[in-house]
């Protein structure tokens, strides 16, 4: 998405945690709790979506794997009453020909925004900070931040300058890609420009305003971000394959990454790079059957009370067709989730409310093609032909 790292930006290590007191969960209702355990196995659909639509899937996601250049492909289309597709196509490791599988982590770049807010929203539903509240009154040495509310934060309507679009901040990870970064290094980056805009008049994508955020949790909780994710997020929803790191761990199995991501524009093995310029915005890592449950637990509200959920879902427009964006979460054609990009790796995790099917995408590059995202034409294809009245066309770039 606009904001994320220009190509020659990449990584760092992610700051270490705290030690983690208790912490109590609550949730929306005794009823949304009881939901939850449904997650708790691994439970594919039995059976497929019919030979003449498997078929024409399988085809669809080649050609796209084929024309963009993309080695390794993860795909899963669960659709209540009509069946489900998972599959895996091309290579996880260009060299050994190692192939894709479905069992693989990988890094999910932008949608962590969707993890982050959702712990900011907890904190809502617990009382304990507001969305209209002033950033200003949680972090210090924000522009304008007497006027930034944290709504504005999530729904990327700040006005503060994109971090990532500094030259410094791109010529400092091109000297050292390994180089770590705290949040308020990253943040330092941006906020020597002017802000772009003044708050809530105009839709412009910035980690900044996820950096901040995720600050304001680690304030107001107590506890470090990885450690409250865990906590208040990924436990409940019964998440066991999904983290935020605390450096560069990235646990097996996974998929080699390729991106162009360099400062001569070649294309190079991306997979052992820190995501710490992403950190709350970006770094957090997963696997197929827990993006497929989060999917629908993101986009249903599960974990939230039912007045917070449609404040999140206040989508306003973002000047990309078709698509509209509320607090970290994005609708386009009806599909409710985000997407994320990060150098090597991309993925698309959405929900269709209208069929309740979920589209889950996973792949090992984030290289355009004609100027488009690869993970964004292959849910276009599959969308094309699974749900024809709701395709998947127009998200956010996540860049």
């Amino acid at each position: 998405m606009p904001g994320t790292p220009s190509r020659r930006a990449f990584t760092a290590a992610l700051l270490a945690a705290t030690a983690l007191a208790p912490m109590t969960r609550t949730f929306a209702s005794a009823a949304q709790a009881e939901s939850l355990d449904r997650y708790g196995e691994d439970d594919d659909t039995p059976h497929g979506l019919g030979p003449e639509l498997t078929s024409r899937l399988d085809k669809a996601i080649e050609d796209v794997r084929a024309q963009a250049g993309i080695p390794g492909v993860v795909v899963g289309l669960w659709m209540p009453g009509r069946g489900s597709y998972v599959r895996a196509t091309g290579v996880a490791d260009v060299t050994t020909g190692a192939p894709m599988t479905t069992d693989l982590f990988t890094r999910i770049g932008s949608e962590t925004k969707t993890f982050t807010v959702t712990a900011l929203l907890e904190l809502v539903d617990d009382g304990r900070i507001r969305l209209d509240d002033p950033i200003a009154a949680y972090v210090d040495g924000v522009p304008n931040g007497d006027c930034i509310t944290l709504r504005q934060l999530a729904e990327m309507r700040s006005g503060l300058f994109p971090y990532t679009a500094d030259p410094d901040f791109a010529q400092a990870l091109e000297g050292d890609p390994s180089r770590p970064f705290t949040p308020q290094e990253v943040l330092a980056y941006g906020f020597k420009h002017c802000n772009t805009f003044a708050p809530g008049e105009e839709f412009q994508y910035s980690n900044s305003n996820l950096i901040l955020l995720g600050l304001v949790i680690e304030k107001v909780s107590g506890h470090s971000l990885t450690d409250f994710l865990d906590e208040r997020v990924l436990r409940p929803a019964h998440l066991r394959h999904t983290l935020l790191p605390r450096g560069a761990e990235f646990p097996m199995p996974h998929p080699r990454g390729y991106t162009n991501q360099t400062p001569t524009g070649a294309t190079v093995d991306s997979t052992d790079w820190n995501p710490s310029w992403g950190w709350a915005a970006g770094a957090m890592i997963s696997n197929l059957q827990d993006l497929r449950r989060w999917a629908e637990i993101v986009a249903t509200g599960a974990l939230l009370r039912p007045h917070t959920q449609r404040e999140r879902l206040k989508v306003l427009p973002t000047g990309f067709p078709g698509t509209s964006y509320g607090l970290g979460i994005f609708v386009t054609n009806g599909w409710i989730g985000h997407n994320g990009s990060i150098p090597g790796y991309e993925s698309v995790t959405v929900y269709l409310p209208s069929q309740k099917a979920t589209l889950v995408i996973q792949i090992n590059t984030d290289i355009s093609f004609q100027g488009q995202e690869p993970s964004t034409l292959l849910a276009r294809a599959v969308t094309s032909i699974a749900t024809p009245d709701n395709v998947y066309d127009g998200a956010v770039p996540a860049r």
